[in-house]
């Protein structure tokens, strides 16, 4: 039986995951919207498929960071506060992004036009690299101090093995957003967008597995948890083949499917491997942060997960049913504004 620490941990793991799964097509959207539009029109449409969900997709990564700080606050404390200009640049780009969606289509010069999409691009790349350089120095370790301290400089968060985590999970949600368009937009934008997410499968496989060899070397994720990183791994080489079958045969929505999994398998095997750790030390194994030492106390935990257990299907229902109810295709011969 779940004790509630590992029952927290599961719950911020989950959020996390889902929202690398839904804003990871939003990051992707917003990334080809600039260059696989042909004219403002076709922008437009590629940011209509996105529309109506972006600002909810992003409230699980509200939900994620709040359940950190509320049931692991001094895991909250420490990874925040020792890497503050990442998540400052994060928070920015985050602010950014959704203050071009809306403006973009308020103004009338084409010249803010092309600053806006600029804003969305940018803003819709440096989130999903940050979070790739950090779960990559998650898994590689921290300079964690006895007292919870972290005191990281440049070189122990961005260094090679990280920035090819924050590279590969960035590419890989490029993918996701070229086959969300698939299923979301019409005739030759979605055409366009499958041969672009088709050229995109043997860059992605090679980064995957590079990514997957450093791991390996850098990291004591295959030592401690060898069984379940193998069964990941051979899951995922499958998956992903099933990808490509799927692309080329134009069956987008099994392809979207199959993208979403290997997004979805690619961070749960992170915290997963992590286990029960949250936070490693590479200064002493002693002093890595746990989900016992990191976590609030067992009552705090316990009304906690009542509020949780209540309200999470609300919630869920919610997002549900807005995909139901916009789940029309975007035609972008009509000009409309979400």
């Amino acid at each position: 039986m779940f004790s509630l620490n590992e029952f927290w941990y599961l719950l911020v793991s989950i959020l996390f995951v889902g929202f690398i799964f839904l804003e990871g097509f939003d990051f992707g959207i917003g990334m080809v919207s600039r260059f696989l539009g042909r004219n403002d029109l076709e922008r437009r449409a590629f940011i209509n498929t996105i529309g109506p969900f972006w600002d909810a997709n992003e409230v699980w990564l509200i939900s994620a960071i709040g359940a950190m700080f509320a049931a692991f606050p001094n895991w909250y404390a420490t990874l925040l506060s020792g890497s503050y200009v990442l998540f400052v640049l994060l928070l920015l780009s985050l602010i950014g992004r959704g203050v071009a969606f809306e403006f973009r289509g308020k103004v009338e010069k084409q010249a803010w036009k092309n600053a806006w999409d600029w804003v969305i691009f940018f803003g819709s790349l440096f989130p999903p690299l940050i979070f790739g350089i950090l779960f990559s120095a998650l898994m590689k370790g921290l300079p964690v101090e006895r007292n919870m301290q972290m005191n990281a400089g440049f070189s122990d968060i961005v260094n090679l093995y990280t920035i090819t985590g924050g590279v590969t999970l960035t590419m890989l949600c490029l993918w996701h957003g070229l086959i969300f368009a698939t299923i979301r937009t019409m005739d030759d934008i979605r055409d366009r967008s499958r041969k672009v997410a088709m050229k995109l499968l043997p860059i992605n496989a090679l980064l995957l597995l590079i990514f997957s060899g450093m791991t390996f070397f850098e990291t004591d994720l295959f030592s401690n948890h060898s069984r379940l990183m193998l069964y990941t791994f051979f899951i995922g080489i499958f998956v992903y083949l099933l990808a490509g079958f799927f692309l080329t045969r134009e069956k987008d929505g099994w392809a979207f499917a199959m993208s979403g999994l290997i997004l979805i398998l690619s961070i749960s095997s992170i915290f997963a491997g992590l286990f029960p750790t949250v936070l490693v030390s590479s200064i002493n194994e002693s002093y890595s942060l746990t989900i016992h030492n990191a976590a609030s106390g067992n009552y705090s935990l316990k009304i906690m997960s009542y509020a949780a257990i209540a309200l999470l299907p609300f919630v869920l229902g919610y997002q549900i049913w807005s995909y139901y109810v916009f789940r029309k295709r975007v035609d972008h011969k009509e000009h409309m504004e979400y």
